[in-house]
């Protein structure tokens, strides 16, 4: 995976920082880099103790998954709410059997560190291949003359939906849309390559830590994607602005 230099202006400063991740459903907690051992850079790192963790498959939700594939992240333990107060519709939709479905996708490793991949709700789904718009935003910002990307589905009449890419160009450089594809040709798998691309001065954003937000609610105005079912989605998994119901705690 692409990791923005930061990172690693970061280390190199003798900052100390690790990476983890919870939801408000697990009280903030649940995986986490270990403060003495291991490591790894880009990684959430490994269970919390008592908290169960599983990568199940992103369809049914039910079989585990080997290593190196993705699946969406469950989790069981002390930490893990009891329900939505007042709401046993959507404790029901997340809750199975005590397991929290967390909508995340991520795969393990040989050690058995998490990396997230992306969210369940963002998957682009075609011609029956899941692709996950972070690989291919990953290997749009390695490009030399991009200085902003995102990815998205849009309806498509043979493989049901097809990858566009939205480009912002480094200022004083030019582009041509079979540049950007070839050099994701080279990166990618060919299922994952997006088919059109289209360049734009800018992409909205919502936060300063430049999450874009081409998923937002309106953006199918801005960018004019009626037929794209993931721009909805976007700002409640990656913005910040999904409406998440009040959690009973544990």
């Amino acid at each position: 995976m692409f990791w923005p230099a930061s990172v690693f202006q970061v280390k190199d400063m003798g900052i100390y920082f690790s990476e983890g991740y919870g939801l408000s459903e697990s009280t903030s907690l649940g995986i986490s880099n270990p403060v003495l051992g291991l490591k790894k850079v880009g990684s959430i790192g490994i269970p919390f103790p008592d908290n169960d963790v599983r990568l199940v498959d992103v369809d049914q939700g039910e079989t585990d998954v080997p290593d190196g594939q993705p699946g969406e992240i469950i989790m069981k333990g002390p930490l893990i709410m009891q329900g939505y107060w007042n709401n046993p519709a959507e404790t029901a939709g997340q809750l199975k059997d005590g397991w929290l479905h967390t909508g995340d996708i991520a795969i393990r490793d040989e050690d058995g560190y998490l990396f997230i991949v992306d969210r369940k709700k963002d998957m682009i789904i075609a011609g029956g291949f899941n692709i996950y718009p972070r690989d291919i935003d990953e290997v749009l910002f390695q490009h030399p003359k991009v200085a902003e990307a995102v990815s998205l589905g849009v309806k498509d009449t043979y493989r049901g939906e097809t990858v566009k890419a939205f480009v912002v160009l480094k200022e004083g450089e030019s582009c041509t849309a079979d540049e950007i594809i070839k050099f994701c040709k080279e990166k990618l798998a060919p299922y994952k390559m997006p088919k059109l691309v289209e360049f734009r001065e800018s992409i909205p954003k919502l936060l300063p830590s430049v999450k874009f937000c081409a998923r937002f609610y309106g953006m199918k105005k801005r960018l004019k994607l009626n037929n794209s079912r993931n721009v909805t989605g976007f700002v409640r998994s990656r913005c910040g602005l999904k409406e998440t119901p009040s959690v009973l705690g544990t």
